[in-house]
């Protein structure tokens, strides 16, 4: 269920903006928005613009409001601009969504429409990572030490929750990393508490499947 007209311009449009602002963690006052390939040009004609703009206010693929997604972003106080751009290894329906939260609070994300209204995110602030959104995902911001990933996979199997899927993305060696864990059922608000709380981490972020 959703609204269209095309379910990879539109619900899966609004996905990608809903998932920036579940990193965002607050309320965006500042959007920018960069458009590549299909996106680019044909995102006027199929609402790709209210789409994003009606995830990052927090809205699903199957809400009414998505067609006055861009007047209810201003009179909400949020800036936005859309840019075109190429970036030619990416998929032709690729968008890269950076905003600033009222408490200041910044973040990047890139990603990609793939169809039925299904997406897969592929960048955040600059680290690559890969989630689609269909499964409960944990991102991990830590700095790269020995037994770090030890630590938090660990926790997680005496919590009794299970792994489905895991990726790491580290820059360099000893930096910033990012663990990209989609889940299995429910991840409870202590686990991810605890988790936050184990040595070298940095953040710890809950995207719920959407």
């Amino acid at each position: 269920i959703m609204i269209g007209p095309s379910s990879s311009h539109t619900a899966g449009a609004v996905r990608l903006g809903r998932v920036a602002w579940k990193i965002l963690g607050e309320k965006a006052v500042k959007a920018k928005i960069m458009l590549s390939g299909s996106f680019a040009e044909t995102y006027k004609g199929h609402g790709t613009d209210k789409a994003i703009i009606a995830g990052i206010m927090g809205m699903h693929s199957d809400d009414e409001r998505i067609k006055n997604a861009l007047t209810l972003a201003k009179e909400s106080g949020l800036e936005f601009s859309f840019e075109l751009i190429q970036l030619p290894d990416a998929h032709p329906n690729t968008a890269r969504i950076s905003l600033t939260g009222e408490n200041g609070a910044e973040c990047t994300v890139q990603g990609c429409s793939i169809g039925g209204g299904n997406i897969l995110v592929t960048e955040i602030n600059g680290l690559e990572v890969s989630f689609t959104g269909q499964y409960n995902t944990l991102l991990v911001l830590h700095h790269d030490k020995a037994g770090t990933i030890a630590a938090v996979t660990n926790f997680m199997a005496y919590s009794g929750l299970n792994i489905g899927n895991f990726r790491l993305s580290r820059p360099k060696k000893g930096g910033e990393a990012v663990m990209t864990i989609e889940v299995d059922g429910e991840v409870p608000d202590y686990l991810i508490q605890s988790l936050k709380i184990l040595p070298n981490i940095i953040n710890v972020i809950l995207i719920k499947a959407i």
